[in-house]
């Protein structure tokens, strides 16, 4: 079991503070005081290259950026652009250097321009970029994911989460002759017309409420409903019977904040969809490969009958896969007759990169040091807002996690949205002063790579004590 860490419940800011303030002037102390003093120029305010090319941006590309949150419009503060990164390390165009806790959105789970993941792709690089043909690292690939996620029998390469979980949800309705689909209020499962119903992520960063373009028919076949609400789910399900092809699920809810299944909500889905015929769908774009080398569906104990995986695949280049039982997936075209095709797909710098990555995760050690990494990063934020007298409540799991401005447990999308999305923006800024680069978002994920030493951890934890101290007066 890879899984360390949980929910830490809304703190309550009197309790245990002078414990939480001795822990943070540990943190704070020697060497680590030296290291929480702000890189040079951080100022969000000021004039740089960033703005300028923000500036041009906009007048090419809608909003000034190629995927929605990236604008900042949610924190108010305009982007940096990033020219290089290393390790746990950005740089700007400005050379401002940030602690990274978005990692591309976790696909740089070694860390940025890993030695390993550079070097399959230099090797790589004069042998051509793109066949349109089979090629060796597609099997290799296929045998690796095999070989770490028991529930998957055959897989198929894609090219982004979207795309894979798009391609899913065709193969439940072609197999199961059915048409509607199950999924669950703040799951984001990318920009597919009949997933964005109720969605998490950007859609529920921008406060987007439905989507123009997405038909009203189409939208029709997709019932979404409380995350963690079992009897609620057992109860539609119940009720729409045959008609229902897949439920599909984050297993571990991670765009709308992290937020885990509790009790025996996911047994409890595995059990009605066996009963009624139904296919179950993990989309394990974000937990795949990243709470364990399994993922969550070995954390849990569950094994699905199709599984959506992306970014860590790739180690960091576009990707997506979807696999499953092979009774299922041999109803894909060629073997079957449900088509899906991609020009990229299974493009040889993908693998290569891909196949770096996992080979350093398979036999679970890097997990294990990833878990202390998140446990000392989530508990420290928690015991740094206690002490500033702040209301938080932190959930994580291993290296993945989530800071919610709200006294509340966060156990679906209803409860994360009551956490103080304006408070997070002041301290989004607050960290980004001092060079700490976060996701401009309140409904997403922080994510820990092997490259994250205690010393960035600690100056972490420091940076978000004043940041908080701040947002306290």
């Amino acid at each position: 079991m890879w899984q360390v860490g949980g929910r830490a419940e809304g703190v309550s800011p009197k309790s245990n503070k002078r414990h939480a303030k001795r822990k943070i002037q540990r943190a704070t102390s020697n060497k680590q005081q030296a290291t929480t003093t702000p890189d040079r120029g951080m100022e969000t305010g000021m004039a740089s290259k960033s703005k300028a090319l923000f500036a041009r941006a906009r007048k090419l590309i809608p909003g000034g950026v190629n995927s929605p949150v990236r604008a900042g419009k949610a924190v108010g503060v305009d982007p940096p652009f990033i020219s290089r990164a290393k390790g746990c390390h950005l740089w700007d165009v400005d050379q401002r250097r940030y602690i990274d806790y978005v990692c591309s959105w976790g696909p740089m789970i070694l860390g940025h321009a890993h030695p390993k993941v550079v070097k399959a792709l230099v090797g790589r690089i004069p042998k051509g970029t793109s066949y349109g043909a089979p090629t060796p690292l597609e099997v290799e690939m296929a045998q690796m994911i095999t070989e770490m996620v028991p529930s998957i029998e055959m897989v198929r390469m894609v090219n982004s989460g979207t795309e894979a979980t798009m391609s899913a949800i065709r193969l439940a309705r072609g197999y199961t002759g059915r048409e509607k689909i199950v999924k669950f209020e703040g799951c984001y499962h990318g920009h597919a017309d009949s997933l964005l119903v109720s969605a998490g992520s950007g859609v529920a960063t921008l406060g987007i409420p439905g989507c123009p373009g997405v038909p009203a028919d189409l939208a029709g076949h997709t019932l979404s409903l409380r995350f963690n609400d079992l009897a609620q789910t057992r109860e539609a399900i119940d009720r729409l019977g045959r008609d229902v092809a897949a439920v599909i699920v984050e297993p571990i809810a991670g765009n709308m904040g992290v937020v885990l299944p509790e009790g025996d909500f996911l047994h409890g889905l595995r059990e009605i969809t066996l009963k009624h015929g139904a296919l179950l769908i993990f989309d394990e774009v974000i937990t795949g490969f990243r709470v364990g080398p399994g993922g969550a569906q070995e954390l849990y104990g569950i094994r699905p009958d199709l599984t959506c995986l992306g970014k860590i695949i790739g180690g960091g280049l576009p990707v997506g896969a979807y696999g499953g039982r092979k009774e299922i997936m041999s109803s894909m075209a060629p073997e079957g007759h449900i088509y899906q095709a991609g020009t990229l797909s299974g493009n040889p710098l993908a693998m290569a990169a891909g196949l770096a990555t996992l080979k350093e995760l398979r036999n679970g050690r890097v997990h294990r040091k990833l878990a202390e990494k998140g446990r000392r990063l989530f508990t420290g934020l928690k015991d740094a807002a206690e002490a500033a007298g702040l209301d938080v409540v932190v959930n994580w799991v291993g290296s993945l996690g989530t800071l919610f401005f709200t006294r509340e447990p966060v156990t679906d999308f209803a409860s994360a949205k009551k956490s103080d999305s304006r408070l997070y923006a002041g301290f989004y800024a607050k960290m980004l002063d001092q060079g700490i680069y976060l996701a401009p978002s309140a409904f997403e994920a922080w994510f820990l790579s092997l490259a994250h030493d205690e010393r960035s951890i600690d100056k972490t934890i420091a940076c978000a004590a004043r940041a908080f101290s701040g947002l306290a007066k």
